[in-house]
């Protein structure tokens, strides 16, 4: 029997190869330091640095599972409001909803850091990828998370201890990064029109989120690409994301577009809005950031002066170049003070 070898019919630099019999492989090619930060963390329930960690299935069916960060308190704890119930920070990873994991360790260093830092427990989803989960595939298993917490607080169906001993149902925040910040928009605004009690949804928190059109801005053509973030990522990865036939003006990539919802027909809840000044995807962050406020939302802007996107998940960045240490510093610093506020 002659086995024919696989065609590569598409590659994203580095990061994702498609064969012509459907195949995905995505073993990071790219510079081999920075591999390390593309590995999984192994869970582990002792602490660690402050912090354990346990991955957990939500749903049998789906088979969907998040990983659960719980920070280690003082036995005396209690926050500013004399709670010791913990916030809740559901988090969604991103790589262009094609590539990356919520175990990998560029999430595990930044969040393990803003769980203990907060402190919070972070719920972080192990979103499905495309190509072979189109949206809305990412988007339904970020709302399946919150429907999942919203069944513990109500004691229906499975005991989560962590949660259910530890967490307030009350201030769930969701957290995304890149076209995870997509997800925080899509699942806040599916969220406003259920009934989610004893969950609410306290803010949400889209940290340089994959906001595009079909039209290149100016940062697109203008600011330096990064390892993060090339145009020929941004362009392939939604290529094979978005829904068949769609192009960037969908509203998954530009939410406050025209094919958009109205801004000011949703439930959502105040939002902080992240933006890194050397982002390609900036001044589209920033129409969007004007769309919610011209909707009359409860937005707020945090920028990173003279860093790029998703900067703070660069762990080599992060320990060797002093600015770029100083504003993760500074952008977990304003996570927890909006997380404090609400």
């Amino acid at each position: 029997m002659v086995h024919q070898k696989k065609k590569l019919v598409e590659e994203v630099s580095g990061w994702l190869r498609i064969h012509d019999d459907g195949s995905v492989d995505r073993t990071w090619t790219g510079p081999p330091e920075v591999k390390f930060m593309a590995e999984p963390v192994p869970p582990h329930e002792e602490f660690k640095e402050g912090v354990a960690v346990r991955d957990v299935t939500v749903d049998e069916k789906s088979g969907l599972k998040v990983r659960i960060y719980l920070p280690q308190l003082e036995p005396d704890y209690t926050d500013n409001n004399n709670h010791n119930k913990l916030p809740i920070i559901v988090h969604f990873h991103g790589g262009g909803f094609c590539v990356t994991q919520a175990d990998w360790y560029m999430y595990y260093h930044i969040y393990s850091r803003l769980a203990r830092s907060a402190p919070a427990i972070v719920v972080s989803v192990y979103l499905r990828l495309a190509p072979e989960h189109r949206l809305p595939a990412a988007m339904d298993d970020g709302f399946s998370a919150v429907v999942w917490l919203r069944s513990l607080g109500r004691g229906q169906g499975s005991y989560e201890p962590w949660l259910d001993n530890y967490g307030d149902f009350n201030r769930v925040f969701l957290v995304g990064d890149s076209s995870g910040g997509n997800v925080v928009h899509q699942v806040a605004a599916r969220a406003g029109l259920v009934d989610l009690s004893p969950v609410r949804l306290a803010g949400g928190i889209p940290i340089h989120p994959g906001f595009v059109r079909s039209v290149r801005s100016k940062s697109e053509m203008e600011q330096p690409e990064s390892p993060f973030l090339t145009l020929d990522m941004v362009d392939s990865f939604l290529k094979l994301a978005l829904p068949e036939g769609c192009n960037k003006d969908h509203p998954f990539t530009r939410p406050g577009g025209h094919a958009a919802p109205p801004l000011d027909g949703l439930n959502l809840p105040p939002f902080l809005l992240c933006v890194a000044e050397s982002d390609l995807m900036r001044d589209t962050q920033m129409e969007y950031c004007e769309a919610m406020k011209e909707a009359s939302k409860d937005l707020e802007l945090l920028i990173s002066p003279g860093v790029g996107h998703s900067f703070y998940l660069n762990k080599i960045a992060v320990d060797m170049d002093p600015h770029t240490a100083a504003q993760t510093t500074a952008l977990i610093d304003g996570i927890i003070e909006f997380i404090k506020k609400h």
